[in-house]
């Protein structure tokens, strides 16, 4: 069964928010990747705000999130600056979940379920309620 996982959206501060969560529940970042670490990516504004962080906390949870780029930040609020991000334990329930949460509401189109640079299987995806969804499923490393 997939594991849910917060993920928040901040506006150029999440480095010092994951310093700050770090300093509260201890451990290290199992992931802190800039903007300017994006394959591909084009230098800009953004290069050292937070693309991704994670933060394991508990018992198989973690906290992840990063910056809104900064063309974007004024679509950026509270009350939409988080969603949940399932980890799947394989691609076929990856793509089930992602279908039907899909439902009724809308696939994101600048990351609809396909392969991801990251290693993994993943798609952003607001459902009908409004809720925003990352479906992310792990290829393992062998």
């Amino acid at each position: 069964m997939a594991t849910p996982n917060p993920s928040i959206t901040f506006n150029g501060n999440a480095e010092e928010a994951f310093n700050f969560y770090k300093s509260v529940f201890g451990g290290e970042f199992a992931t802190f990747m800039r903007w300017k670490d994006m394959p591909g990516g084009k230098s800009s504004p953004d290069d050292n705000k937070i693309m991704h962080a994670s933060l394991p906390i508990g018992k198989g949870n973690v906290i992840m999130g990063g910056d809104m780029p900064s063309s974007m930040r004024s679509n950026l609020a509270v009350g939409n600056n988080f969603m949940i991000s399932l980890e799947c334990e394989s691609k076929d329930e990856a793509a089930k979940l992602y279908h039907a949460l899909a439902q009724g509401g809308t696939e994101d189109p600048m990351m609809p379920l396909g392969d991801a640079f990251w290693g993994a299987y993943a798609g952003f995806l607001t459902d009908k309620f409004g809720v925003r969804w990352m479906v992310n499923y792990t290829y393992s490393k062998k």
